[in-house]
């Protein structure tokens, strides 16, 4: 077989297909993972994202290569979620920019569009590290490169690059020690070489069931008798734009026919006053924050969080959630607290997209330091000051958390056991003992040093008062000149978050 060019209708299969190929192994890819914590993995991060985006090409119908491109480069930007998500969406936000100006796309077209999707994913990131997702793709691209002076055959070049990526994946134990010590390949560049072999699958032929990417609005859509139902909805004050589509979307869940947009004009307002109400003006400067758990929640809100969004590690939010939360919040300038590694990226998609306002966003990485940010905020200084203040501030806090393995492995030489309970710190692996409380102390004595003042204990799935404050106990005991302070969580997975400053 022998192809030469792909048009809209195609791409748009490849795309599914890569889609599909994700979905079905996302939970081997989540294996793949090095640290054996039951969180949000790569394969879930990575699926999801690219989800987003085969939903919006599912609901295509005759489009052109324009608007494939478009509805694959939007929908994984919005939905992209984790780290691994985020690059996979800048991967293809490059490589449709290209291919979005072509009614055809060959081989020489597919090559400026594997470089341009490797150039664009570089930039993204910050500080780029070899031996993942990004080594993988850059293989890739210098092969289509190479491809495009040999052959104008697109099977031939796909089959060539696909070689290359999956050549180049099982290198990268060799180019990062931790993956060569827990016996696994790149779990983002395994993803992507599962797209890239999916979208082959598409390419020549072979026989994909797309039926799961029909969004249900498409199959109403098709049914003969609609139903047009007019509401109207009675305020004691005029709503927010959010409100009205949160109003939108629970209308349109119910099924009971065609929704017209809402708009503000739409709303009455319950005491009949022909004149508008005024709205309160926004604020200079407001708050985002992501957490999971009860007792977190309260601690950032009580700190003047003005939005929360559930998630952290047991599930990174997208984007598209990021912007939502600071589209509720009324400030003209929006800080968001990611407090977790795996956010900071989808946190700064966000504010790159955001128009309307500024976000800001302070890389917290964890939750003792989201916390040292808030409590660092003045509201009196400048957006800039309060920016470098809490980016310095957040420097200083030394986190730990505890939580236990869900499989078998060996971390910075540390044989790991099932169930067993693993200390994690800024730096790395601290302790592995199938007793918490063993773990947790040997976890403590390596991030306590003379200039410790106080260790703030956050307890959650997997403990309770009791074991906190007899923990607390023990350090005070030891470390007499610490200040303990113990609060509860509510966080799941992990059983302790712990702080030290």
């Amino acid at each position: 077989m022998e192809i030469q060019t792909i048009d809209a209708s195609l791409l748009a299969k490849m795309f599914l297909s890569g889609t599909k190929n994700l979905e079905a192994k996302k939970e081997w890819i989540n294996e793949l993972n090095v640290f054996p914590v039951p969180d949000g993995d790569t394969g879930t991060n990575m699926c999801m994202t690219i989800m987003s985006a085969a939903n919006a090409v599912a609901e295509l119908e005759n489009a052109d290569m324009k608007t494939v491109a478009k509805a694959i480069s939007s929908g994984s930007l919005r939905g992209a979620r984790g780290n691994s998500g985020v690059i996979l969406s800048q991967l293809f936000r490059g490589l449709t920019k290209v291919m979005g100006n072509y009614d055809e796309v060959t081989v020489e077209i597919l090559a400026e569009a594997f470089e341009k999707s490797v150039q664009t994913a570089y930039k993204a990131v910050m500080q780029p590290k070899e031996g993942t997702i990004l080594t993988v793709a850059r293989g890739a691209a210098d092969k289509a490169v190479e491809m495009a002076t040999k052959t104008d055959d697109i099977v031939e070049f796909s089959e060539a690059v696909i070689a290359e990526a999956e050549a180049v994946l099982a290198k990268t134990p060799d180019m990062l020690p931790v993956l060569k010590q827990a016996g696994v390949v790149d779990s983002g560049g395994q993803g992507l070489v599962c797209v890239l072999q999916g979208a082959y699958d598409a390419l020549v032929g072979n026989e994909v069931d797309y039926t799961a990417f029909v969004p249900e609005t498409t199959a109403k859509a098709e049914s003969k008798c609609k139903t047009t139902v007019e509401f109207v909805i009675e305020t004691d004050k005029p709503l927010a734009t959010y409100q009205i589509k949160e109003i939108k979307a629970k209308l349109e869940a119910l099924s009971v026919g065609d929704i017209v947009d809402l708009k503000i004009g739409d709303m009455i307002d319950s005491s009949e006053s022909k004149e508008s109400k005024p709205t309160e003006p926004a604020k200079p400067m407001g708050f985002v924050s992501i957490a999971t758990g009860e007792g977190l929640t309260s601690i950032f809100t009580e700190l003047g969080c003005d939005y929360m969004i559930p998630g952290g590690q047991t599930m990174n939010p997208s984007t598209d959630d990021i912007l939502s939360a600071v589209e509720k919040v009324n400030a003209e300038t929006v800080f968001v607290l990611p407090n977790n590694k795996n956010i900071i990226l989808a946190a700064n998609q966000a504010a790159s997209i955001c128009k309307d306002k500024k976000i800001v966003v302070i890389p917290t990485k964890t939750i003792p330091q989201g916390i040292t940010a808030l409590i660092s905020f003045d509201p009196d200084a400048s957006v800039q000051d309060n920016e470098a203040n809490m980016t310095e501030e957040i420097k200083n806090v030394k986190t730990g958390q505890v939580t236990y393995a869900v499989r078998d492995t060996v971390i910075d030489d540390k044989e790991i056991a099932k169930n067993d309970w693993m200390g994690m710190a800024d730096t790395g692996l601290l302790s592995v003992n199938a007793d918490i409380d063993i773990a947790f102390k040997e976890m403590i004595d390596q991030m306590v040093t003379e200039d410790s003042a106080v260790v703030s204990i956050y307890w959650g799935e997997g403990s309770d008062q009791e074991k906190a404050e007899a923990l607390g106990k023990a350090i005070e005991e030891k470390y007499p000149d610490l200040e303990i302070e113990i609060s509860e969580g509510g966080q799941a997975v992990y059983a302790y978050i712990v702080s030290v400053e």
